[in-house]
């Protein structure tokens, strides 16, 4: 329960001014997937209303849901917020916390500059706060520090579990199309033999053409499928079938995407592939751009025939 001197720092100046509810979440997988806080955080309107607020005084500000709160850049949502403070529109600002408004510290204090010069109160399922008062600032100097601090540890924490099973050789990333693990944590090929194909097609097209954009066009003219990869959050390998005609950009945009495809492909095993192995025995890759991708193209056909060799699965794919 709020205490009597909170409830005294809400004065009849405030209620005739808005309240703007912030709602906020980091990313598109926690807007998804954490709708228990993303609901407790418009539950935050019924908290405007008890302590005052009428409905049309109250708004959600809910643009930067799948936003980092660690810059401002890309949240036009606090920047609106901020500007309606600035202009004495806002008479408090509710959320659930503090590292929903702000996980930086140049961000947070500038808030609550603006907040103490045009009297506005700051709540959050603590309390009532005044940047007014010397103390309210004080304790909300610590939320902010804290919030930013707490960032750091989170990053620190899942840096150093990368850095863990990469020691260990467990570490895993997300493989290109046409590559899947086993259920032994080995590289191997899709075991969907149109996957497969599609793939191998792609890689045949390049050495022949010397272009993406020709790969994309021949894939365009022949109405050809390409495989594309539907990440979910589950152990199971998720992959689909979708169309190259996404591929289908000016020149300037479709090869770069083609030639990390190529890269990434090739790279997986830089012994399997001839080019790659000349390149590194010289302890730098060819020089030049187009060598690059002509090296990269000359090995793609034996490194596949030499991953399908060692790494096909038990079951005969072809």
């Amino acid at each position: 329960m709020l205490s009597q001197p909170s409830l005294s720092k809400i004065q009849l100046d405030h209620l005739d001014r808005d309240a703007l509810i912030y709602v906020r979440q980091s990313s598109l997988m926690q807007v998804r997937d954490n709708t228990a806080s993303t609901m407790r955080q418009y539950d935050l309107v019924q908290r405007a209303l008890s302590l005052g607020w009428t409905r049309e005084h109250i708004h959600v500000i809910d643009q930067d849901q799948a936003h980092s709160g660690s810059s401002t850049i890309g949240r036009d949502g606090f920047q609106l917020l901020v500007a309606e403070v600035g202009l004495k529109h806002c008479g408090a600002i509710v959320s659930l916390e503090v590292s929903r408004l702000a996980r930086s510290c140049s961000d947070w204090y500038h808030l609550l500059e603006i907040c103490a010069l045009t009297d506005t109160l700051v709540i959050d399922e603590d309390g009532i706060y005044d940047p007014g008062h010397y103390n309210d600032r004080l304790l909300l100097g610590f939320k902010g520090t804290m919030s930013e601090a707490e960032l750091h540890w989170l990053r620190q924490r899942l840096l150093g579990g990368k850095l863990t099973k990469a020691e260990q050789g467990e570490l895993r990333f997300r493989l290109p199309v046409g590559l899947v693990y086993d259920p032994t944590g080995k590289v191997v090929l899709d075991p969907d033999e149109e996957i497969q194909a599609a793939v191998r097609l792609v890689f045949a097209l390049f050495e022949e053409y010397g272009s993406a954009l020709a790969v994309v066009k021949h894939f365009t003219i022949h109405h050809l499928r390409f495989p594309d990869r539907l990440w979910k959050r589950t152990r199971d390998r998720g992959t689909g079938l979708g169309t190259i005609a996404v591929w289908a950009r000016p020149l300037p945009a479709a090869q770069p995407f083609l030639r990390r495809s190529l890269r990434v492909w090739t790279n997986q095993n830089a012994q399997a592939c001839p080019s790659r192995r000349g390149a590194a025995d010289q302890g730098a890759d060819a020089p030049g751009e187009a060598r690059g991708l002509a090296d990269c193209a000359a090995g793609c056909s034996s490194w596949l025939h030499h991953l399908g060799a060692v790494s096909t699965p038990s079951t005969d794919v072809g």
